[in-house]
C-alpha cells in the first residue's frame, strides 16, 4: 500500500501507539510527517519513522503540508469509521 498525503494510519509504537494519524507531508523514503490532529486523536503533528505505522487502506483528500484545521475538517467530513 502506498504511503501518500492524506493515508490514514495508526501509530504503532511510541507514547501515541494505537492511536489513529494522516500522513500530511513525505520527508523521504524513511520518515513522514503524520498528525491525528491532536484535538481528534492525541497525536501531535511530528515526523515518524514508516516502520511505526500501519496503513488503513482509507485516504482522505487533503494537500501536502495540510493545517491541522484543514485536517480536521476532511476528517469529518469523510466520516471515517473507527477513526477518533
Amino acid at each position: 500500500m502506498a504511503m501518500e498525503v492524506g493515508r490514514v494510519c495508526t501509530k504503532l509504537l511510541g507514547r501515541e501507539a494505537d492511536k489513529n494519524c494522516v500522513i500530511v507531508e513525505i520527508v523521504n523514503k524513511n520518515f513522514v510527517v503524520v498528525s491525528g490532529p491532536k484535538e481528534l486523536t492525541g497525536v501531535k503533528r511530528r515526523r515518524c519513522n514508516l516502520k511505526h505505522l500501519e496503513p488503513w487502506d482509507v485516504k482522505i483528500n487533503v494537500e501536502k503540508g495540510a493545517s491541522d484545521d484543514t485536517l480536521k475538517e476532511a476528517i469529518l467530513k469523510a466520516k471515517i469509521e473507527g477513526y477518533s
